[in-house]
């Protein structure tokens, strides 16, 4: 037990000033007495004791569980055979604290976990585990954009740009226009091996990560030719996301594309039924008319839809193709779904992979989770936590829809940000509430913190106190947290982050890896694109022996032999035929 805890907590510094301040001592006073926290199973301690000894875990629970999973590794073992699908899930901004946050609050709203803490999310029962180095090649924090190069197209890029070499600056028009200095994707990689493909976000699907997949893009906000007008670029020389969705072999070749952002799919002359609102390009085309178009001159039968009633009323079984747009922007926060018409990342999911599966070459799907890292730029640290696991279901639905025999998942996240889980709380203490004991100011400080952020000021200026988080109501999801720092949008972090995998050749992913080695380790279990080959590929006319990793390639050593033994005889006869 920490120290302080038996203590009572000190009355705060008051001001006789303000109606805020009288407002704060007399809830202190009540802290002093009468505060109780609740924990998950309806059972509650008072502040300043100890969780009863009944409640807690005995050493032989510790030890059985560590057998358990001694003997769980035992049975698995690492799983060395050519993946026919892939999927690779992205929570954006999902740093490791976020992810040890939103298991507490998962174990304490759903699972009906004592405490909370013991629980945990789908993607921490994978078997493999390791950590990515997230800052770009210019910057020590990344952005959404170079990470992205570096988990879809295995190089360090430039902040703020996407899909392009180092070679091209940010919003620099002449170098994105020059195609040698365009990288591809994994997405095109399984393409050219003749699998199906697809994207899925709860962003735009004009956006940055999921549109580096198959665009070059100088600056990520380029999603229409306006955005790369008002940067006094010619649209022409360098074409959008949109465009490129078009022009580029991955986009025109994409299978399933599903998310929001429908105003950066129509022109401004084209006002939506849905929300009564113009579209945002400003040359007249309609990205999602000229969609359907260009796949009418594809094999298979497309579909552009735009709610989900539309979405779940599928008959996938009769679409190859699917273009869905669910919201003008991004979709809605989770909770707000249903009464917006728009499906949720669980759903989408699975209708994508019912799609891509009917390839009998298998498929690639990339997810990804943008409304993570909506939730932390604003200080919301309630949204964010409940993002994470919505985003969680979405991973279990697409373990649940594949086999582990023959389908490598990914769970990993672009960057970080700057919360912070702190303080010597009891077990059980609500994950979105306060420290049991005071600061040395004698406010208690929520147990979740940001750095930075457009939250509200971390001290009154008035009186110089801190803000008092006991007037607040902090399990509101839409609570913004207090900072110390103002910012308008709270700031990306550089620590590393999570990996998550399972399936074949997940072992690989174990250890820190580089963010960009990611998208070459998913190609080597898929066979797919330029890099190493594992043992169990078939080489195809664009593999070559080169390829091949002579480490794996157990064929190589008998081959040489063989080679070796057939030179000795021949020499062997030649002199024996001699004599």
């Amino acid at each position: 037990m920490h120290p302080r805890w038996n203590q009572i907590p000190p009355s705060p510094p008051v001001s006789t000033s303000g109606d805020v301040e009288r407002s704060c001592s007399a809830k202190m006073q009540l802290f002093k007495v009468s505060i109780i926290f609740v924990l998950s199973a309806g059972t509650s301690v008072a502040i300043g004791k100890e969780v009863p000894s009944q409640w807690l875990e005995t050493p032989t629970h510790w030890r059985n569980l560590a057998k358990e999973a001694i003997l769980s590794k035992e049975r698995q073992g690492p799983l060395e055979a050519v993946a026919k699908n892939g999927i690779f899930f992205i929570g954006d901004g999902m740093g490791l604290t976020s992810v040890s946050a939103a298991r507490v609050f998962k174990g304490q709203r759903d699972d009906g976990a004592r405490f909370g803490e013991e629980s945990s999310l789908h993607m921490e029962t994978f078997p493999y585990s390791g950590l990515s180095k997230t800052y770009c090649l210019d910057t020590q924090v990344a952005d959404s954009s170079c990470s992205a190069t570096a988990y879809l197209c295995g190089i360090k890029a430039r902040f703020a740009t996407a899909g392009l070499t180092p070679g091209v600056l940010f919003a620099d028009c002449r170098g994105q226009n020059n195609t040698d200095l365009h990288v591809s994707s994994i997405v095109e990689w399984a393409q050219r091996e003749g699998k199906s493909t697809g994207v899925v976000t709860s962003g735009r699907v004009t956006a940055i990560p999921g549109a580096a997949n198959w665009a070059g893009i100088a600056r990520r906000s380029w999603e229409t030719d306006a955005d790369v007008a008002e940067w006094g670029m010619n649209p022409e020389v360098c074409p959008d996301t949109g465009i490129q969705l078009l022009r580029k072999e991955a986009g025109q070749r994409l299978n399933v594309l599903l998310g929001g952002g429908r105003h950066r799919l129509t022109p401004v002359e084209k006002i939506d039924q849905e929300t009564n609102s113009p579209g945002k390009r400003t040359d007249g085309r309609n990205i999602a008319e000229e969609w359907l178009v260009m796949k009418e001159g594809q094999t298979g039968t497309a579909r552009y839809i735009t709610g989900r009633d539309e979405l779940m009323g599928l008959n996938v079984l009769e679409v190859d193709h699917l273009l869905g747009s669910f919201a003008m922007s991004e979709l809605p926060w989770s909770d707000e779904l249903e009464r917006n018409n728009d499906p949720t990342m669980t759903e989408m999911v699975a209708v994508a992979i019912k799609i891509l599966n009917k390839n009998p070459n298998g498929f690639f799907l990339f997810v990804h989770g943008s409304k993570i890292d909506s939730a932390h730029h604003s200080n919301r640290p309630g949204r964010a936590l409940r993002e994470i696991v919505e985003f969680d279901k979405a991973v279990k639905t697409g373990d649940e829809m594949t086999d582990d025999q023959d389908t490598l998942i990914v769970v990993s996240a672009d960057h970080s940000h700057t919360m912070g889980y702190s303080g010597y709380n009891v077990r059980g203490n609500p994950i979105l509430r306060h420290s049991i004991i005071p600061a040395d100011d004698g406010f208690v400080f929520s147990t979740l913190n940001y750095a930075n952020g457009p939250g509200p000021a971390w001290t009154n200026p008035d009186t110089g106190l801190r803000h008092n988080v006991l007037l607040d109501n902090t399990t509101n999801p839409n609570y913004e947290l207090p900072v110390p720092v103002p910012l308008f949008s709270e700031a990306h972090s550089s620590e590393d982050v999570p990996i998550f995998a399972k399936g074949p050749y997940a072992h690989y992913f174990a250890g820190v890896q580089e963010q960009s080695s990611i998208p070459h380790l998913i190609a080597y279990a898929l066979c797919v694109g330029d890099g190493l080959k594992n043992r169990h590929c078939i080489p195809s006319d664009e593999t070559t022996t080169e390829n091949l990793d002579p480490t794996t390639t157990p064929s190589s050593a008998p081959a040489h032999g063989l080679v070796y033994y057939l030179v000795l005889l021949t020499i062997f006869t030649i002199f024996h035929g001699r004599g």
